[in-house]
């Protein structure tokens, strides 16, 4: 009778040596009316994956951005905080102005692109965010905001070329500074053809 299946001698020995793998599968969108909420991402163009009415306490409706591996999930009995308390949720594109046009013209009220010139990223207080695209338009530097019916709020964030760590050490950002530099070592990079733009 064969047992269950045995670990390798390595990861008996340090079963901490690699992380687990950990994907973000699914994001819970708090909504008062599930109807309104299926009709407007389904608008947005996203794909609807699911949508189960197992009785009037539970309701489980998913839907996937185009591109991404990850969904969303609202519904009834799906969560207990409050419609509209979801912020700050992030849709990474290549292109925001495309992005932000092809929204439009799906009736889709999209707020003006904006970007935060100290270079790092915007602020729930909006204080020194200014109107208008990066005007460089580097990577995570323009963005551009929309929100659901219940006021669940969505930020497009324009993503070129992936960050590769802190330009001296490969490590973890730690300053303003050392981000402004990995942002332009990634662009020069993205240039010459050593860099690959990711999203």
């Amino acid at each position: 009778m064969n047992g269950p299946p045995a670990h390798s001698e390595a990861t008996m020995e340090n079963p901490r040596s690699q992380p687990v793998e950990m994907r973000i599968e699914v994001i819970v969108i708090p909504v008062s009316d599930v109807d309104r909420a299926k009709h407007f991402y389904g608008e947005l163009g996203w794909r609807l994956d699911l949508d189960i009415d197992v009785s009037n306490d539970y309701r489980a409706v998913q839907f996937t951005p185009p591109g991404s591996s990850c969904s969303i999930m609202f519904g009834r009995g799906i969560t207990t905080a409050a419609p509209g308390s979801a912020q700050n949720l992030h849709l990474i594109v290549s292109d925001i102005v495309v992005a932000r046009t092809q929204l439009l013209d799906r009736r889709i009220p999209v707020g003006e692109p904006f970007h935060d010139p100290g270079g790092l990223f915007h602020h729930a207080d909006r204080k020194g965010i200014l109107n208008g695209l990066q005007p460089q338009r580097r990577s995570y530097g323009s963005y551009a905001s929309f929100c659901d019916p219940d006021g669940n709020g969505w930020v497009l964030q324009e993503v070129t070329v992936r960050l590769l760590g802190d330009v001296d050490t490969g490590g973890t950002l730690t300053s303003v500074n050392g981000l402004l530099r990995a942002l332009r070592h990634a662009e020069t990079g993205l240039a010459i053809g050593v860099a690959k733009p990711q999203i």
